[in-house]
């Protein structure tokens, strides 16, 4: 399965002062945050290839991943900065991906290739043409996050945590999709705060022994 990293959106403030404002380059343990994920999706046993969109608003992103010596299989994908889903589109017609293919955000620094494993392989047993990974939002709340984007399902409240798979014949049209819920940091926790950059630079050393 082909992986798709979305790294087309400027930071917030807290990004803005203390760096090139451009999120994906945020430096996490002495790295950029989009560096995690793409180390990660390259170890994983279900991702065959890499793709990362980035928009006007991050060129240093595009320059990072286009010329450092670790990135040389990954295809940069310039997109005209349409937002989320219109930049994901635009990318998936442009890598010209007609199958299955894993999206992902590139502020999720803790996902490990097991996670990214488990994922693909749930999708794999779905009849659903789409998986969506979710997160209950109390999770969200105990880890002191405020999410924008919050769904009811079933009466559950849950919360999108920037992985997706779709199948890329489809992806002009609105796909059924399989809401995957998972409580495990490497899905839940993204960084959009101080706070967030600081815990999960606290979990990556404990990690690393």
């Amino acid at each position: 399965m082909h992986a798709v990293v979305m790294a087309g959106g400027v930071g917030s403030r807290f990004f803005t002062e203390k760096g090139s404002g451009e999120k994906p380059m945020v430096e996490l343990c002495g790295r950029p945050l989009i560096s995690y994920v793409i180390d990660t999706l390259k170890r994983s046993r279900s991702i065959s290839h890499i793709f990362v969109v980035t928009s006007p608003s991050v060129p240093q992103t595009r320059e990072y991943v286009e010329r450092h010596e670790d990135m040389k299989d990954v295809d940069v994908i310039p997109a005209p900065g349409l937002g989320y889903v219109g930049d994901m589109v635009h990318g998936i017609h442009a890598a010209a991906i007609r199958e299955p293919v894993l999206v992902i955000m590139s502020d999720l620094p803790l996902i490990t290739p097991g996670m990214i494993d488990k994922i693909v392989s749930i999708y794999e047993e779905r009849a659903e043409p789409a998986l969506s990974v979710h997160t209950p939002l109390s999770v969200c709340k105990k880890l002191g996050q405020r999410p924008t984007t919050v769904f009811n399902r079933n009466g559950e409240l849950i919360v999108p945590c920037g992985i997706n798979i779709l199948d890329g014949r489809l992806i002009d049209e609105e796909q059924p999709d399989f809401n995957l819920i998972l409580s495990d940091l490497e899905v839940v926790l993204n960084v959009n705060t101080v706070e967030d950059l600081k815990r999960c630079e606290r979990i990556l050393l404990e990690r690393s022994g």
